[in-house]
């Protein structure tokens, strides 16, 4: 007899997902969460699963959330043909180059698709991904719904941790927080991917295993690793690593990236528990802006980010 699987299974982020579906079953269902963490843990897969619990999927057994491949509504989803779901992402722009930011003309598309009633009869949902890809202007424009929202709508905003979510947003949501992956768990995300090495890959991406296709090429492996080197040897770090920092982080436009989202990802933790961080991240921010928008060479932009890193330690 054959079992019925997860078109979507689920890796780790059992709590939360029980923490959701009971204030779904309880009938206090708030209207806006935000599903917060590190990413590569699989925040937008637990997501969708959500939403297809809500839009009518019927889940497998033994998995309350997971429809199967061959559900009526999950093969709309997986289509992206459900009609009253929308995922907001960034686009591409006229080159097929992945835009910056989440334009604010997406957010007020979406805050349309709201005022729509449910083409279905059930929810409206909207999944906007991520708060980390947005400018100010798309950001004021969420709080429209997030302040006046429609009956049965459900609003889902993804944070990857790397910005501050901003007071006014954060007080109107719900938030779930998940966490990296067990070892366990990230081992069987990699044997579902085509990896050369995922047993080394496993120990890089430390719980993250979404990561693993950014970090294919040797560069982006050097310069993640050697991120993490000096995040760990801070305040005290010596000549040699920031060096190697600088190096390894210099190499292209690929590693500056990996290097400057490991930093700004450990800097936003800090600011959570620290706020007087914040700005030391807004900072970093500015930099990574500057290195795309001027062109300022990677090895330049990263000398920048571990010269912000030390002033903070120094002032701080």
């Amino acid at each position: 007899m054959s079992v019925t699987t997860a078109a979507l299974p689920l890796y780790g982020h059992q709590q939360a997902q029980e923490e959701f579906l009971h204030a779904a079953d309880s009938g206090r269902l708030h209207h806006a969460w935000i599903i917060e963490g590190p990413s590569g843990i699989g925040k937008a897969r637990f997501t969708i699963r959500l939403a297809s619990r809500l839009l009518g999927a019927e889940p497998v057994a033994g998995d309350p959330a997971g429809a199967s491949s061959e559900d009526a509504v999950m093969q709309k989803i997986l289509a992206n043909a459900h009609p009253d779901l929308k995922h907001v992402q960034r686009e591409t722009n006229d080159k097929g180059v992945l835009k910056q930011d989440i334009s604010v003309e997406q957010v007020r598309a979406l805050n349309n698709f709201f005022t729509l009633k449910p083409a279905l009869g059930g929810w409206r949902i909207g999944l906007l991904d991520s708060l980390d890809n947005m400018n100010a202007s798309s950001l004021n424009a969420v709080l429209k719904t997030l302040e006046e929202p429609p009956a049965r709508a459900m609003l889902f905003l993804i944070s990857h941790s790397t910005a501050p979510v901003l007071p006014t947003i954060r007080s109107r949501c719900q938030t779930l927080r998940l966490k990296a992956l067990s070892d366990s768990d990230t081992t069987a995300v990699l044997e579902t991917m085509d990896l050369e090495a995922p047993a080394s890959m496993a120990e890089l991406v430390k719980g993250r295993p979404g990561r693993a296709t950014d970090l294919s090429g040797q560069k982006v492996l050097a310069a993640a690793s050697a991120a993490q080197s000096l995040l760990k040897s801070m305040p005290s770090a010596n000549d040699a690593q920031i060096s190697q920092a600088i190096l390894s982080a210099g190499e292209d436009e690929q590693a500056f990236s990996i290097f400057a989202e490991e930093v700004l990802s450990w800097v936003s933790a800090k600011a959570e528990k620290t706020p007087d961080w914040a700005s030391v991240w807004f900072e970093g921010q500015q930099i990574v802006a500057s290195q795309r928008g001027l062109h300022m060479p990677p090895a330049q932009a990263a000398a920048k980010l571990v010269s912000s890193l030390q002033t903070a330690f120094a002032t701080r």
